[in-house]
């Protein structure tokens, strides 16, 4: 479109679920928002962006959005005011409390905005008594233990620090899809003479950026580390001083280490020997070496093993404290923030379900049990495991609010849909988990129709409470004590609104000097052997469910879902199983059946499928029908990649795909 001298380009921040949190241009014409671009000025994205966020202006004026309040009755929606929505939740609310107490309403607050204002929801529930929350999660929360447990708290290096790296290992990492500013990094580190590995039992897109893919079966990095180890202390590859001076625990590690050869790790690890020593190689000889785990690797019950046993193999090296080294993971996205801010000193210890199991966590819960839920930037039907399970938990409520954008499969089973104002229809700051920078959200445009911003809907239905006084506040001026801690350094919020500013605290590379987080002060290296069973798995493929190049977890409208759910496997496996190229197939273990159309990749394991995950049951997809609530032994995580399944043929007059009732999700 043309530019015009209406046309205006406001500094804004992604807040989506995205470790890039990639600083923004919003292009306006005359009130519309028509373009997205990456801001030159952020120093990690540099004017670039994802092909996702371009293409949100659709998102935002998509038709299939809700855009007014509404009440469902009978199966049937209609549209209602902003006032008597509030009225009723609030007198819900009210009833629930004084009937039930305060844990009979749940807050389910995901992670699909991670905002500062966002904390104030959970601020709200406090006032009231403390109502249910979650606990675990559905990502990260193995490695986090995992990594706190040998360095006292996860600290990762600065993403411009990777540059100083020789060697940068992406372990689990698929930054072409899930982390656009990395490319750019890993882009001129590989300029300045660095090479880039890829671990990962999937061959994804970031197999572009690499020169060397090694492969080891889900969940069996232990024993790829583990071997590592050991053909590093066969070739004496050991900073003896780390070891002895900053550390503990090492003779240990050393013993696990040795309990197997390479050859029986790389065994277990399903790779070659060959891949095991380049690895310790790579450690060693091509030092300073950096490892980027991602957030598939730790999708397994012991996880936090394979974490572990990768932290051990950096420190023995060498590499930790070291720049262009280390092993990260994340950053705290709500460390920037006020931590009182979320109001947990308002009650006492309330009761918190698992993320994990959320679905038999509600339908269990008593004393009291469930009575409300409450869900906000999370689509849990969805992307919770035991997907049937869960919509049972949500359905058998009694009342049920959901604020979003969509009719997604969380909020088709609600009573009462909140539409919510999107990130570029609304002020407010953003941290992120994959670097140290604190950026601003600007109003770009008004929202659609009447659609509002959590925080005052919030606002507005706090008015309906006798702790209204407190609050109730002004919008920047909670943004001032939210940001606090972060302000205090130095800034304003002014300054905050011009541009991201970085953490000045944050190191470039952690624990280059001073003592670790620990209870003692030095690194605590695994001690723990894992279990070297492999008992014959009765299905034969490892269900893994990875990030899409075209939508963010389940952010898709209904009418983006192709008919069927694409499973992607060997050709070898296609052929053993009696399927074609392009096939109908069905999908299948013990708890489920998904129908899906399989394409064959050679560059994938012969023991794995590989569909994209954030499919709505509503379309047909729905993945996570199939995978067990379980958690994980470390960490309360999500260990969906315990997954086991197979795929049965199906004749192609039966790929119809489930009936999807499109006009469902207008309003």
């Amino acid at each position: 479109m043309r530019a015009t001298e209406n046309t205006r380009s406001i500094v804004t921040t992604c807040t989506r679920d995205c470790p890039s949190c990639c600083g923004l241009l919003a292009v306006v014409e005359e009130g519309r928002l028509t373009a997205i671009k990456g801001n030159p000025a952020h120093p990690l994205n540099k004017g670039g962006c994802c092909g996702k966020m371009k293409a949100y202006v659709r998102r935002v004026y998509s038709p299939e959005r809700v855009t007014s309040p509404m009440l469902r009755r009978g199966g049937a929606w209609r549209a209602i005011g902003w006032g008597e929505a509030l009225d009723l939740w609030a007198e819900k609310i009210k009833a629930f409390v004084a009937e039930s107490g305060p844990e009979s309403i749940l807050h389910y607050q995901g992670y699909g905005e991670r905002t500062a204002l966002t904390v104030l929801n959970e601020r709200f529930f406090a006032h009231l008594g403390g109502v249910t929350g979650l606990a675990g999660t559905l990502c990260s929360g193995t490695a986090y233990a995992a990594m706190a447990q040998d360095f006292g708290v996860r600290v990762s290096h600065d993403p411009l620090d990777h540059l100083n790296a020789r060697t940068i290992i992406l372990w689990g990492r698929n930054p072409a899809v899930t982390q656009f500013n990395m490319t750019r990094i890993l882009g001129e580190a590989r300029k300045r003479g660095a090479t880039v590995w890829l671990v990962d039992p999937a061959a994804t897109e970031s197999l572009a950026l690499c020169s060397r893919h090694i492969q080891p079966r889900p969940g069996a990095d232990v024993h790829l580390a583990l071997g590592a180890a050991r053909s590093a202390l066969e070739n004496g590859w050991v900073d003896q001083s780390f070891v002895s001076e900053r550390a503990t625990g090492f003779d240990a590690f050393r013993r696990i280490a040795l309990e197997a050869t390479v050859e029986e790790r790389a065994a277990l690890a399903g790779v070659s020997p060959a891949d095991v020593r380049s690895l310790a190689q790579a450690m060693w000889l091509g030092k300073p070496t950096a490892i980027l785990l991602g957030w598939g690797m730790h999708r397994h019950a012991d996880a936090h093993l394979g974490v572990r046993a990768i932290d051990a193999l950096s420190a023995m090296t060498g590499n930790v404290g070291l720049p262009g080294g280390g092993v990260s993971q994340g950053f705290e996205e709500y460390g920037p923030y006020d931590q009182s801010a979320w109001g947990h000193e308002l009650h006492p210890p309330r009761r918190r379900l698992l993320m994990a199991r959320i679905g038999r966590e509600i339908l269990g819960a008593k004393d009291p049990p469930i009575r409300m839920i409450v869900t906000s930037a999370a689509n849990p039907v969805c992307m919770a495991p035991d997907s049937d399970t869960v919509a049972e938990a949500f359905s058998s409520r009694e009342f049920t609010v959901h604020l979003g954008h969509f009719l997604d499969d969380t909020a088709r089973l609600a009573d009462l849909f909140l539409p919510c104002a999107t990130f570029l229809e609304e002020d407010d700051v953003v941290a992120a988990y994959g670097h140290n920078f604190l950026g601003p959200v600007n109003k770009a445009v008004e929202p659609v129709g009447e659609c509002r911003p959590q925080f005052d809907i919030y606002q507005d239905l706090a008015g309906r409470f006798p702790f209204a006084g407190e609050y109730v506040r002004p919008r920047d001026e909670w943004l001032r004590a939210l940001c606090e801690p972060f302000i205090g350094k130095g800034f304003t919020l002014e300054q905050l609104r011009r541009g991201p500013l970085r953490d000045p605290d944050a190191p470039m590379a952690p624990w280059a000097e001073g003592p670790f987080a620990t209870a003692d002060g030095r690194f605590h290296f695994l001690g723990q052997a894992p279990s070297r069973s492999m008992p014959a798995p009765a299905l034969p493929l490892w269900l893994l469910t990875i990030g899409s190049a075209e939508h963010l977890c389940s952010e898709l409208t209904l009418a983006e879902h192709a008919t069927l759910p694409t499973a992607r496997i060997h050709p070898d496996t296609g052929a053993a199983l009696g399927l074609a190229h392009g096939s109908p197939a069905l999908l299948q273990n013990a708890q489920a059946s998904v129908t899906v159309l399989v394409e064959f990749d050679a560059a994938q394991r012969r023991d794995v499928c590989l569909c994209a995950r954030g499919g709505w049951l509503a379309a047909g997809h729905g993945l996570n029908r199939l995978a067990a609530a379980r958690a994980s032994a470390l960490g309360s995580g999500t260990p969906y990649y315990e997954t086991r399944v197979t795929l049965l043929p199906l004749p192609s007059g039966a790929a119809q795909g489930h009936p999807v009732d499109r006009e469902s999700s207008r309003n």
